[in-house]
């Protein structure tokens, strides 16, 4: 059995996996500024993306409401990104928030040190970073996303709209029925905001939760409509950008299509009445609109990710009770052709078995000095200056996350992709950068430590938790 990087790279070396993108206005010379303010999608063009983005706090409109908020080039969500692999990145920050913030360009297989998908930066106000990369000519085509990672602000810089979507085309773009498809990239955030549209403070019940708002959008929209043709394909490319809350997502009369999740294709169609969506993931979502005519909700179910004490989210509760709509799909016309879904999607190789000892991390909470509930990795809150696990590059390791607390836990781990060897339902198997651990249970995984040494982080994708500590250092060594 191979890892899927050198699956892909073969594909790559073949003359497979390239997608010709329209090409955005971006310079070939290396420093110049790119303006964006109000462009829908950054392209790559000629192999690079050169763009600058401004983080500042500024008035959008998000649900049909004006709000005081952080945004990217004024726009929340900010404008979506699109690059191939192989391509090179100039992407220039510039800090006109008054506070310190970064970038972690999540899910996205790139050095985790130096001016790359480097964590630990603090970019003061009125400061402008440039971050430079290079998308490995043998990553996997999927959807990703940029957003901020400063420690001790992560949820309240998230939550207050700072995300991006970014999409890396590939193989599984030039399959014939799902480039068909009409294709929406959107964006989940919600939002707490008082009468006059400021972001509300979360008290520390809420953030021992994780903070949730009563005004849900996507793409900015409260429930939009969604338009398919009778007999065609709809593509949902989904990325859960809220802070902590999740979505048990399902569409009225209509099943779930999957064809990827987190950054990776999966191999076969996964169809599933319903799914649950838990914040930093992705999804990659074909709808098959057989029905013929009408409006079809695309609903959040209720879940409930706590245990009783522990609830009261922000503006309007957990969401555990409620039945939410996202978005509406409505039929509009008829397809001049009855597309079936595709039978074969990408080859997604299984993992070889470890070759390194196993590691267990448990999961915990206690009484932090001065600030309330603090949340533990192995007894310990977050410190970046100790290294909590320390994998030879090379290496293919199984963790076993434990979580004895009343709480759901998605754990995150940053550069390095893994897959979910504990039962994982109808996504067994899949290539992901988020597992699940459920209150009072256990999850496996198994990961390849390659191509990149340096330091980097897992934690918990619930923003506030993390803040409250529960994100431990892991130093790749040669």
């Amino acid at each position: 059995m191979i890892n899927r990087r050198r699956f892909v790279h073969t594909l790559t070396a073949a003359g497979i996996g390239a997608v010709t993108a329209d090409c955005f206005a971006a310079s070939s010379e290396p420093r110049r500024r790119a303006v964006n303010r109000g462009a829908d999608v950054l392209r790559s063009a000629d192999g690079r993306l050169n763009v600058t983005l401004h983080a500042a706090e500024t008035n959008v409109t998000v649900g049909g409401r004006r709000a005081r908020l952080f945004a990217y080039d004024g726009r929340v969500p900010a404008p979506r990104i699109e690059v191939r692999p192989g391509d090179e990145i100039s992407l220039r920050l510039e800090n006109q928030l008054s506070e310190s913030t970064n970038l972690h360009f999540h899910g996205l297989h790139i050095p985790p040190s130096g001016s790359s998908d480097n964590i630990f930066l603090h970019i003061t106000p009125g400061q402008t970073f440039d971050y430079r990369f290079t998308i490995p000519s043998s990553h996997p085509a999927g959807l990703f996303w940029i957003h901020p990672h400063m420690h001790g602000s992560v949820a309240r810089q998230v939550s207050r709209g700072l995300a991006a979507p970014l999409v890396i085309r590939g193989e599984i773009d030039q399959i014939p029925e799902v480039a068909a498809a009409a294709e929406h990239v959107l964006v989940l955030q919600d939002f707490a905001l008082d009468a006059a549209g400021i972001p509300l403070e979360p008290s520390m019940p809420e953030l021992t939760h994780g903070r949730e708002g009563a005004l849900i959008t996507l793409n900015g929209q409260s429930a939009p409509l969604i338009g398919v043709e009778g007999g065609g394909l709809l593509r949902l490319r989904l990325v859960n950008a809220s802070s902590s809350r999740f979505y048990r997502l399902a569409l009225e009369q209509h099943p779930l299509h999957i064809i990827g999740v987190d950054g990776g294709a999966l191999s076969a169609v996964r169809s599933v009445d319903e799914i649950l969506f838990v914040p930093g993931q992705r999804l990659d979502i074909l709808v098959h609109a057989t029905r013929g005519t009408g409006r079809y909700r695309l609903l959040s179910l209720p879940y409930d990710r706590g245990s009783a004490e522990m609830m009261g989210g922000m503006g309007g509760g957990s969401g555990a009770s409620e039945t939410l709509t996202l978005a509406t799909v409505e039929y509009r016309g008829q397809s001049s052709r009855t597309w079936i879904l595709p039978q074969r999607l990408v080859t997604a190789p299984a993992l070889s078995a470890a070759n390194a000892p196993p590691r267990t991390i448990q999961l915990g909470q206690g009484m932090g000095m001065g600030r309330g509930m603090s949340f533990l990795i192995n007894g310990r809150t977050f410190d970046e200056n100790r290294i909590d696990a320390a994998p030879r590059l090379g290496s293919i390791e199984e963790w076993e996350y434990v979580n004895p607390t009343g709480m759901d836990h998605p754990m995150h781990l940053h550069t390095n992709p893994f897959q979910i060897v504990q039962p994982d339902g109808s996504l067994e198997g899949a290539w992901r950068d988020i597992a699940l651990v459920k209150a009072g249970a256990r999850t496996r995984i198994r990961v390849s430590f390659e191509d990149f040494t340096g330091k980097t982080v897992q934690h918990c994708h619930i923003l506030d938790h993390e803040d409250l500590g529960m994100m431990a250092t892991v130093e790749m060594r040669a």
